[in-house]
C-alpha cells in the first residue's frame, strides 16, 4: 500500500496580510517556521521513504526541518507549484475587487470557470499537478510526504473524491495541515485530512482572504 502525506507549507507574512501569493517566491515567517518544525516532529516517527516539493522557498523551508530529521533529501517538483495568480499576485482581496469589480465574487462561486489575469485556472494546475503527483506515486517509496500548496492540494483531492473543480472550496487546508492518502488495491481513500492538531487546538481556524 502506497501512503502520501500531503502537507501545505506553514505561514508567510503574504498569508497573514491576506495577499495572493501564487507563484511570487515569497518565504515563511516566523510563525510558518515554527509550523514547519511542528509538521517534522509530527511524522519524525513514520517510516519515509522520499520527500517532495514545489521548487517555492516557503515549501522548501516547510520540507527542511523534516528532511534534517530524517536525512531524506528534497526532492523538486515544478508541477506541484501553486497556481499562478497572474496580475492578482501580491494584491489583497480588496484591491482585486477595485481593480476588477465581481471577479473575486466569481472566483468564489464558480472558482471552475475563472482564469486570473494574465495567470491560470483550476484546469491548468490540474493538467500539471495530477500528472506530477501520479510520476511521484508511481515512484520510488511507499511512504512520500509532498509539500506543495493550498490550491494544488484541493485540486488533488478534487480528483482524488472524483469531484468536480467545482468543489475546489468545499476543502480547508490550514498552513501546515496534514493529510494522508492511502493506495491500496480498492483505489485511493483518505484517513485523515486538514489534520492541525500538532499545531494546537485543531478546532481553532484563521480565514484567510486571498486564496
Amino acid at each position: 500500500m502506497k501512503r502520501i502525506f500531503l502537507v501545505r507549507h506553514g505561514e508567510t507574512d503574504w498569508n497573514r496580510e491576506g495577499r495572493f501569493q501564487g507563484q511570487m517566491d515569497i518565504p515563511l515567517n516566523r510563525t510558518g517556521l515554527g509550523q514547519a518544525q511542528a509538521v517534522a516532529e509530527a511524522l519524525k516517527d513514520v517510516p519515509l521513504d522520499r520527500i517532495v516539493a514545489s521548487p517555492l522557498s516557503r515549501t522548501r523551508e516547510t520540507a527542511r526541518p523534516l528532511a534534517e530529521l530524517t536525512g531524506l533529501p528534497v526532492e523538486m517538483n515544478d508541477g506541484l507549484v501553486e497556481i499562478g495568480h497572474g496580475l492578482w499576485e501580491g494584491r489583497t482581496a480588496g484591491e482585486v475587487e477595485a481593480e476588477w469589480p465581481g471577479m473575486l465574487a466569481a472566483w468564489h462561486g464558480h472558482p471552475e470557470l475563472l482564469t486570473m489575469p494574465g495567470g491560470e485556472n483550476l484546469a491548468d494546475v490540474r493538467d500539471r499537478a495530477w500528472p506530477a503527483f501520479l510520476r511521484t506515486v508511481e515512484g520510488e517509496g511507499d511512504s512520500v510526504v509532498i509539500v506543495s500548496h493550498d490550491a494544488v492540494l484541493k485540486v488533488l483531492l478534487c480528483r482524488i473524491f472524483d469531484s468536480p473543480l467545482s468543489s475546489f472550496w468545499r476543502f480547508q487546508l490550514a498552513n501546515g495541515s496534514i493529510t494522508i492518502l492511502e493506495l491500496g488495491r480498492h483505489g485511493w481513500r483518505v484517513p485523515l485530512m486538514g489534520e492541525a492538531g500538532h499545531l494546537g487546538s485543531v478546532f481553532r481556524r484563521v480565514e484567510q482572504t486571498a486564496l
